[in-house]
C-alpha cells in the first residue's frame, strides 16, 4: 500500500482518516481516537497531509509537521463543493478534502506560528470583550429608560447616564442595584479592554510589518497589528486585487452573456481586517475635507457623486491594495500631493 495524500478531518476526540494513493485511489478508511493521532502518523511513511484550516488545525499542522510530514491546511470553501450532497459526515468531508487537495488550482493557507496565534488570541479576546462591553452599556440604558432617563449616543455618554441615575431619587432600589452590577461589570470589561490593547500596540511597535502598516492612512497600531499577525505570507495574493477580494472588499459579479453586473461586497475572508479597514475608512472619509493627498482628493470627488457608506468601503478598498504593496515592497506609505495625511485613526 503506497500512501502520498492522507485527507484528515479533525475534531475534538475522534479523527477521521482518508488516504489515497498517487492516482487517487482509496487506500485507507479509518477513525483515530485524539490520543492515537500522534503514534498513527509517527508509523506512517513521509507523505502530504490535508486539513481544513479550522479549530486547532494549526496546532496539529505543527505536530505533525515536526513528524516529517508535508502538512497543508485548506479553507473549508473550498472543500465544501466536494462533500456529495446527502452524505455530510466525518469520512465524506475527509475525502473531500482529498479530492479538493489534488485540484491544481487550489490554495492552501499557511501554517501559523506560536507567536503569531498568541497574537490573534489577543485580538480575538479584545473584539470579544468590545461586544460585550456594548451589550452591557446597551442593557444599562435600556434599564435607564424605563425609568425615563436618557443620554446621547456613545459609551463616552454613559458617565452622564450614572450621574443621572445617581441623582435620581425616584430610581427604585432594586433597579439601582441592577444598573450598579452593570456598571461594574462594565468598567472592569473596559480595563481588560485597556490591558489587550496595550499588549496589541506593543507588538504593533515591534514588528517590522505593522510598524510599515500603520503609516497608511486610517491604518492604526490595532489593525497594522492584525494584518501583520494574519497575513503569513503576502506572496501568496498576486495582485493587491486579489488581497482586496480576500478581504471581501470587491463587489458581487452577476455576469452572463457579455454583460457584467456587479452588486454588493463579497464579505467573504477575514471578517475582523475587514471590520477594522471599513472603520479607519470612516475615519478618513468623515475628514476628507482636511485630506491634503492624491487619496484624499480621490475620496472627495467620489462623495460628490456617492453615499458615504459606499465611499467609505471603496477608501477600505484602496487601503487594503496600499497595505499589498507596502508588504510586498517592503516599504512605508508615502503620500501623494502637497501634503500627508494625519494618520489617527482609532484602530
Amino acid at each position: 500500500m503506497s500512501i502520498s495524500m492522507i485527507g484528515l478531518d479533525t475534531a475534538k476526540s475522534v479523527f477521521q482518516v482518508h488516504a489515497v494513493d498517487k492516482h487517487g485511489k482509496a487506500q485507507m478508511r479509518r477513525k483515530v481516537q485524539r490520543d492515537e493521532l500522534i503514534p498513527f502518523f509517527e508509523k506512517q511513511e513521509t507523505c502530504t497531509i490535508v486539513m481544513e484550516a479550522c479549530g486547532a488545525a494549526h496546532h496539529w499542522a505543527r505536530m505533525l509537521t515536526a513528524l516529517g510530514h508535508d502538512v497543508k491546511l485548506i479553507t473549508p470553501e473550498a472543500v465544501r463543493p466536494f462533500v456529495k450532497k446527502g452524505k455530510k459526515n466525518d469520512a465524506a468531508d475527509a475525502a473531500a478534502i482529498c479530492e479538493a487537495a489534488s485540484r491544481p488550482d487550489i490554495k492552501f493557507v499557511p501554517v501559523k506560528k506560536l507567536e503569531q496565534q498568541g497574537i490573534l488570541a489577543l485580538h480575538s479576546a479584545r473584539s470579544l470583550l468590545v461586544k460585550q462591553q456594548t451589550m452591557l452599556a446597551n442593557a444599562m440604558r435600556g434599564l435607564a429608560t424605563e425609568f425615563g432617563l436618557t443620554v446621547p449616543k456613545g459609551i463616552s455618554k454613559l458617565d452622564e447616564l450614572v450621574a443621572l441615575v445617581d441623582t435620581d431619587e425616584a430610581f427604585p432600589e432594586k433597579a439601582r442595584q441592577v444598573f450598579i452590577g452593570l456598571l461594574d461589570q462594565c468598567r472592569a470589561t473596559a480595563e481588560t479592554i485597556k490591558a489587550f490593547e496595550a499588549e496589541i500596540v506593543v507588538h504593533a511597535r515591534q514588528d517590522e510589518t505593522a510598524r510599515r502598516l500603520a503609516t497608511i492612512p486610517g491604518v492604526g497600531p490595532i489593525t497594522a497589528s492584525l494584518i501583520a499577525a494574519t497575513v503569513v505570507d503576502i506572496s501568496l495574493f498576486r495582485t493587491a486585487r486579489h488581497f482586496a477580494a480576500w478581504l471581501g472588499l470587491v463587489p458581487r459579479q452577476y455576469s452572463t452573456g457579455g454583460k457584467t453586473r456587479l452588486g454588493r461586497i463579497t464579505k467573504s475572508g477575514n471578517r475582523e481586517i475587514r471590520r477594522l479597514l471599513v472603520l479607519g475608512a470612516t475615519s478618513m472619509t468623515s475628514r476628507a475635507s482636511q485630506w491634503n493627498s492624491a487619496v484624499g482628493a480621490w475620496t472627495r470627488a467620489i462623495q460628490e457623486r456617492r453615499p458615504f457608506r459606499l465611499v467609505t468601503v471603496a477608501l477600505a478598498n484602496k487601503m487594503a491594495r496600499i497595505a499589498w504593496a507596502s508588504m510586498t515592497r517592503k516599504e512605508v506609505y508615502h503620500a501623494k500631493g502637497r501634503g500627508a495625511a494625519t494618520t489617527g485613526a482609532a484602530a
